[in-house]
């Protein structure tokens, strides 16, 4: 497993690291020349599970995560040290504290569902982003644990400034999770070529001007894209739009 050298950290701000998106790519880049390189050169799609525990070696748990009523679903928890996390026990319908070892990630049940797979896919990468990126992270209550909410797994991706906010470690596993899954070697030939074949010859779809174009941005490109590397295709989508293919 390679892991990646932090030059800066944001002192005041539990240790996160200060990272430029060149930085996060060229580390995606070589994780995945470590991991897969044959993935550097044709399009194809990543196992999370398979990723996580032969190259990564954590422990893969599935669980229902529990979260409070008025908060958003948590699809992942990524586990630097032994803690306890809140599971709902369907067979007994309680909510109990589990113990849990170190280095562990947990993606949460509903991800599993059938039609589900591109997002648990990109949620298990999203996870191993954190554990090889976030080390070095200090959290308040003393406890060496990331909890992931859905818009933090599928958020826009668009962050290009240093923010000193928590959600700067999500944008940060968000960015690798999708250069490591899309790689540009690979993604930039295939969507130059999808656009190409409906004849685009000036690089990108700009939306909300042509019902077409709306169609092919907004729908049958990013199924396109989820279906050759098993993401979702909001993760798609997002990815597309951080590499200008298109434009909103």
């Amino acid at each position: 497993m390679l892991k990646m050298k932090i030059n800066r950290v944001d002192y005041n701000n539990n240790n996160t690291p200060i990272l430029s998106k060149n930085e996060i790519e060229k580390f995606a880049y070589n994780v995945l020349a470590d991991y897969k390189p044959h993935l550097l050169k044709e399009p194809g799609a990543i196992k999370f599970e398979h990723f996580l525990e032969n190259y990564l070696r954590l422990e893969l748990l599935f669980r229902d995560i529990y979260y409070e009523e008025d908060e958003k679903p948590i699809l992942g928890v990524t586990m630097y040290d032994k803690c306890t996390v809140k599971v709902f026990d369907k067979e007994n319908e309680r909510i109990k504290s589990e113990l849990f070892w170190e280095d562990s990630v947990i993606i949460d049940n509903c991800v599993m569902k059938p039609g589900r797979e591109g997002m648990a896919n990109f949620t298990g990468v999203h996870e191993g982003a954190h554990y090889m990126i976030h080390p070095g992270i200090t959290f308040p209550d003393k406890t060496r644990k990331i909890f992931c909410r859905r818009e933090n797994i599928e958020g826009s991706g668009i962050k290009s400034t240093y923010s000193m906010t928590n959600t700067w470690i999500e944008f940060q596993a968000n960015y690798f999770a999708a250069s490591f899954t899309m790689p540009n070697t690979t993604f930039i030939p295939l969507i130059n070529e999808f656009l190409r074949k409906h004849d685009i010859w000036k690089g990108n779809i700009k939306l909300n001007i042509d019902e077409d174009l709306d169609i092919l941005g907004k729908h049958l490109l990013p199924e396109y894209v989820s279906e050759i590397y098993n993401v979702s295709k909001l993760a798609a989508f997002n990815k597309l739009k951080t590499t200008g293919f298109i434009e909103a």
